[in-house]
């Protein structure tokens, strides 16, 4: 089996594969505090959950946007793993050229998410991930990554308005009933959700404009599903995305 691994920076998700078929998933908050025997603690009782054990694994291979977690992480997977574990970074093979200024500036999570796009649909594409940061990554139709944009979260933007507006509660992001609401929650809510809907289609609809409207809009992410039932702007919604490039990444480099 192959364990992968996606560290964001707010949450991690782990995934057990058994060839092409994605067993098991979990989601866990990020914390680059946590000892190496922590996180083993951690994955231990997720995995006595679902009736799996370390002796079950056979690789693992790791995407990390946080530096510190990196080196816990692989020093867990040889600890407690007896594995190597692949990481995704300078070295490993993408078979995917990387048309950036500094191909080394690119997150991890980027390019995984291009990987199993393209592999998927071999055509251009966008694929927009809903995470702490919302990323809009464009992939040609020869599968090469071009390039994007990054723009804050949900939560980010969320938390600023909670942080600097005293008087405003905070709310669940959710659809409201309407754009024109009658009280402060629904009115909360309308601007977030709505604007954020505003802010795909927008960047998306410059982004088709630049590339002459022939990308496919792949979304990913917590929230690609809510956004993308509110807008003609996504196409298709793969919240696995991010897994799937790992274990194709895994498949490339084993």
């Amino acid at each position: 089996m192959l364990l992968v691994i996606d560290v964001g920076n707010s949450n991690t998700v782990l995934g057990i594969y058994q060839g092409a078929e994605l067993k098991k998933d979990w989601r866990v908050g990020t914390d680059k505090n946590r000892t190496v025997d922590e996180y083993a603690m951690l994955i231990n009782n997720l995995f006595s959950l679902s009736g799996l054990k370390f002796s079950d694994l056979d690789d693992v291979i790791v995407s990390c946007v946080v530096p510190p977690m990196l080196a816990t992480l692989e020093r867990l997977s040889k600890q407690y793993f007896q594995l190597d574990a692949y990481v995704v970074g300078p070295g490993i093979k993408t078979g995917m050229p990387i048309q950036y200024d500094n191909p080394k500036e690119v997150g991890a999570d980027r390019i995984v998410n291009a990987v199993a796009a393209y592999e998927k649909c071999r055509c251009a594409l966008i694929v927009v991930d809903f995470g702490t940061a919302t990323t809009f990554d464009v992939i040609s139709v020869e599968g090469a990554y071009q390039g994007g944009a990054i723009a804050p979260g949900v939560g980010i933007s969320a938390d600023a308005l909670f942080a600097r507006a005293s008087k405003l509660p905070r709310v669940e992001f959710a659809r409201p009933p309407h754009i024109v609401a009658k009280n402060t929650v629904n009115s909360m809510q309308a601007g977030i959700f709505f604007g954020y809907v505003g802010l795909v289609e927008g960047i998306v609809g410059r982004m088709q404009k630049d590339l002459d409207g022939k990308a496919k809009v792949i979304a990913t992410g917590g929230l690609a599903a809510p956004i993308a039932e509110a807008t003609d702007a996504i196409d298709q919604v793969e919240p696995f995305l991010t897994l799937e490039g790992l274990r194709i990444l895994y498949q490339r480099n084993k």
